[in-house]
């Protein structure tokens, strides 16, 4: 749903609106159907566990939003039983095929309502999705016979810890890329897969050429105002930041997405404030138009540079976590770049 904008946002605003290209694209023509996919059962191999898939799902249930929009961009719309767990509005490009798709919650749906729609398979975007805590452990799905698949991108940092977690290594496009290929191998739409990875690619491709930013310091508010979330080095936004050769200003922190206070923030002073536009209701400041007016307010940060010249880049929740719209952040913050002249 859109939301009020401030009236003047002279420099680098970016609408949160998601436009239609390449992976938005709706569900793909392709002659792969279930009975034709070779090789079942096959295995996939997923965050340490090798999940058995004996036929093409046809009743699979997403629980959270980077998963269920992949699939929905591999056209799988119809064998999809459910949705859950929503930050942002569904790509534009995938909204016909998503109102197909029965919506179970927009939060954290309970176990027994997953159950109901008897999935054959269920995936998730975060290990916590299907954890001690979240909708059901994987063995809890697993006695019962429905395979489960969390993405690499999520396995690929500690969780272990109360936080959002940490990473020791810089993630890359390649753990989304590999989920997208480890869901179409699981539902024996490859060709539909590689088509989806060559559009991002390309995309990346296209948003990065010439563009060197080096001289730029970039800072991710994910959300929340009294505690905010800000981005660490490695996560989502990490990507975005390489691959349009910026400083994370807050590069010296592994966690995925640490508290950091405000005195600290201003004392770092960003070029250009990236900003979570989020559709939910859980923290406060989900909005990006709620996030400039408290920046624009508030002692600690109404005199840093980035405010005082408006240099904000809105972009989705979905864009900042590990997913097919970490593509759309690389445009936008690296079309922002350019309008602002501080890509070179």
């Amino acid at each position: 749903m859109p939301i009020a904008r401030p009236a003047r946002i002279d420099t680098l605003l970016l609408t949160g609106a998601l436009l239609l290209t390449g992976c938005g694209g709706g569900p793909e023509a392709s002659s792969e159907s279930p009975k034709d996919a070779p090789g079942y059962p096959r295995t996939v191999s997923d965050c340490g566990r090798q999940v058995r898939i004996t036929a093409p799902p046809r009743q699979a249930v997403s629980l959270n939003q980077g998963s269920t929009e992949i699939l929905l961009s591999l056209g799988l719309a119809d064998r999809m039983a459910a949705t859950a767990t929503w930050t942002d509005p569904v790509l534009p490009g995938l909204r016909a095929a998503n109102a197909t798709v029965p919506r179970l919650a927009d939060n954290a749906p309970s176990f027994e309502k997953v159950l109901d729609k008897e999935p054959d398979f269920v995936s998730a975007s975060f290990e916590s999705t299907l954890g001690k805590g979240g909708v059901a452990t994987r063995e809890q799905f697993e006695k019962l016979g429905v395979p489960t698949y969390v993405s690499p991108a999520d396995c690929a940092k500690d969780n272990s810890g109360d936080g959002d977690g940490s990473r020791a290594t810089p993630l890359t496009m390649d753990h989304v890329y590999g989920e997208i290929r480890d869901l179409a191998r699981v539902f024996g739409v490859e060709k539909r897969g590689e088509k989806v990875i060559g559009t991002l690619e390309d995309r990346v491709t296209q948003a990065t050429q010439g563009v060197d930013a080096s001289g730029a310091s970039l800072l991710y508010w994910f959300a929340n105002s009294e505690s905010p979330y800000m981005a660490g080095c490695c996560g989502a936004p990490g990507i975005i930041t390489h691959a349009v050769g910026a400083k994370n200003v807050f590069d010296d922190a592994h966690e995925e997405w640490p508290q950091i206070n405000w005195e600290t923030v201003a004392e770092r002073n960003p070029d250009v404030l990236v900003l979570g536009d989020l559709a939910r209701k859980q923290e406060s400041a989900e909005t990006a138009a709620k996030k400039i007016a408290f920046l624009e307010s508030n002692p600690a940060t109404r005199s840093m540079d980035a405010v005082r010249h408006k240099r904000y880049v809105i972009l989705s929740g979905q864009a900042m976590n590990p997913s097919i719209r970490t593509v759309d952040g690389i445009e936008k913050v690296a079309a922002a770049l350019r309008r602002s002249g501080l890509d070179r």
